[in-house]
Parts: structure tokens; C-alpha cells; sequence
């Protein structure tokens, strides 16, 4: 199987090349910008194809893109010039595909965000009204993959809070702010907040997509939400806590309006986005897939797990 793969130096990337790496018929080639970033021991394995260039290079491997059986597009910008998150971000990655067989390519695998879908797991119009430039662009992109001859091939995965990292792969932004917990639990831990969310490690991500390569769709165009199911922020805490050893003597809620005051008095700079966050608050969806969904064990299924992988000491240990 030609595998094609974009991102592979990023944390998500990382931990997929690791399992498609030890799997001797795949025959992998790797669009790098910096290949110096990828941390994978790949330069002496015959089945891996550094091509060097960055999405905006795309053409020039028509031709080879045409012979791929697989693709898998990690691939993004998350910030820097407009102009260039969305040319990237939309226009790139969807003449990517265009580039591919229909005829012989399998399947797509195309990662979104899950920040552009509501409750319902339908996409959120806010997402494309107010979102960040990144968010905008990944709104349009999954908007636009109908358009394209290989559609019913494409599944669409949308990862939420991603967590991951070690000596061995890079570290996913989120994962920094474990250690900003710890410090802070002792206040943290006094206070309730009405909000919902959805975890995921690198790890348990790239174990479902191991999965969805080995059954692709029988059915035409798919999506699957990836992520842990649903955890309250107030559940987060008292994990949190139970695996540092701090106890709760009691909580006092935080509500909207006190957020808006304690915004406006340490004049808090609040982009549109950022502000509709703080209101939506439950980004929780219907259906969201992790190894155990499809009979595997999870690597990371509760927040003491995130802590333990992340080389954070908890109580009696």
C-alpha cells in the first residue's frame, strides 16, 4: 500500500508514522518541509519517501500522487498571515485531493478540528462567522470536499482537546499546560464552572486511524469526532485533584457574569471567538470514537492517565 502523508512532523503525525512504520507493506512518502523535525528514525528504511516541500509545492508531485492507494492529511497552519493560513489551509489541501485516483486510491483520511461543529456534530455557523483564521479555513475546507471527484473516499476525523508528547515526539500545544495545572489546582480547585468538553492523546488518536486504514468506508463519504467521552469541567478538577492528592473543602461557582466582570477588570483582551467560547462553553458531541469504540484499549482514557503519561507525580507515587 503508497501511503501519502502530510504533517508527519507534528505531534498527531508522529504518533501515526510510528504505527504505520511497523507495518512492512506500507510504503509510505512524506511531504516535510523540515525533515529535520521529524524525530522518527526513518532515514535508513526503504519503505519511507522524504519529499521536501511544503503543501504549496503540491504540483510538482502530481504525478506521484496519482499511484497513491492511502492518504493521510494532517497537515495545517494554525496562525501567521491570513492570506496564507487560508490558501494552506482550504485551496491546498483540496487540490491535494484532486490530485489523487479515484479510481485506486482507497481512502482519504483529512483531519479537521472539531471546534467547527455544534452539539449535534453539524457544522457551526459561528465557526465561519467569528472564528479564527484557522477555524475559518477548516470551516470552508470540510464545506467544500463535496466538490471534489474523490469525496466518497474521504473520511473526515475531528480531533478535540489533543494531548501528547515525549522525548521521542513533539508535544501538542495543550499538553504544556498540564504543568500550569498542577500550580494552579490549589485555587483552581475552589471553584465550579459550567462547561463541557472532549479529550483525546496523540496516542488514542493514531490507534483509531490505524484502525479506519485497515476499514475503509463500504458506504461513500464518513466522520467520526475523536475524543473521550464527554467530562464536565468540574469533573476535570476533582480528577485532577484526586490524582495530586488535593482535597476540596468546598467550591464556589463561577458563573458567566463573574467571568465578564473579571474579564473587563484586568482588561482581558478577548478576541470574538474567544468570547463566544466562553459563552458556548459545552463543546461536547454525539458519537465521538476512541479505541474503545471499536474494541481496543484506550492509551489515555481519564485525566489521572494524562498526568501518569506526562511524567506528572501524583499522591503515592
Amino acid at each position: 500500500m503508497r501511503i501519502f502523508m502530510t504533517g508527519a512532523s507534528g505531534c498527531i503525525g508522529h504518533y501515526i508514522l510510528e504505527l504505520l512504520l511497523q507495518v512492512d507493506r506500507y510504503d509510505v512518502f512524506l511531504l516535510l518541509r523540515h525533515p529535520q523535525k521529524l524525530r522518527l528514525p526513518v532515514q535508513d528504511n526503504p519503505n519511507v519517501h522524504i519529499l521536501n516541500g511544503g503543501l504549496e509545492d503540491i504540483d510538482q508531485y502530481a504525478d506521484l500522487l496519482a499511484t497513491m492507494d492511502l492518504a493521510i492529511l494532517t497537515a495545517a497552519v494554525w496562525g501567521g498571515e491570513p492570506d496564507y493560513v487560508l490558501d494552506i489551509n482550504i485551496h491546498r489541501n483540496l487540490r491535494l485531493m484532486s490530485l489523487l485516483d479515484p479510481e485506486r486510491c482507497q481512502q482519504v483520511i483529512y483531519f479537521s478540528t472539531a471546534s467547527i461543529l455544534d452539539q449535534n456534530s453539524h457544522t457551526l455557523v459561528e465557526a465561519s462567522e467569528i472564528g479564527t483564521d484557522y477555524i475559518r479555513s477548516k470551516y470552508e475546507c470540510h464545506h467544500r470536499l463535496p466538490e471534489l471527484a474523490i469525496y466518497n473516499k474521504i473520511t473526515t476525523v475531528f480531533p478535540t482537546l489533543v494531548f501528547g508528547g515525549d522525548k521521542d515526539k513533539p508535544h501538542s500545544f495543550i499538553s504544556a499546560g498540564l504543568n500550569d495545572v498542577t500550580r494552579w489546582i490549589s485555587l483552581i480547585r475552589f471553584f465550579q464552572a459550567d462547561a463541557g468538553f472532549h479529550f483525546a492523546h496523540a496516542q488514542d488518536i493514531a490507534t483509531v486511524i490505524n484502525y479506519l486504514i485497515e476499514h475503509p468506508s463500504n458506504s461513500g463519504y464518513r466522520e467520526y469526532v475523536l475524543g473521550n467521552p464527554p467530562i464536565s469541567a468540574n469533573q476535570a478538577v476533582e480528577q485532577t485533584c484526586d490524582y495530586l492528592g488535593q482535597r476540596i473543602w468546598f467550591r464556589v461557582p463561577l458563573s458567566f457574569w463573574l467571568a465578564d466582570v473579571l474579564i473587563k477588570v484586568f482588561r482581558v483582551q478577548m478576541a470574538p471567538w474567544d468570547y463566544f467560547c466562553l459563552q458556548y462553553r459545552h463543546f461536547v458531541y454525539q458519537g465521538a470514537v476512541n479505541p474503545a469504540s471499536f474494541g481496543m484499549s484506550p492509551y489515555c482514557a481519564t485525566v489521572g492517565d494524562l498526568f501518569r503519561v506526562h511524567g506528572i507525580q501524583g499522591r503515592g507515587e
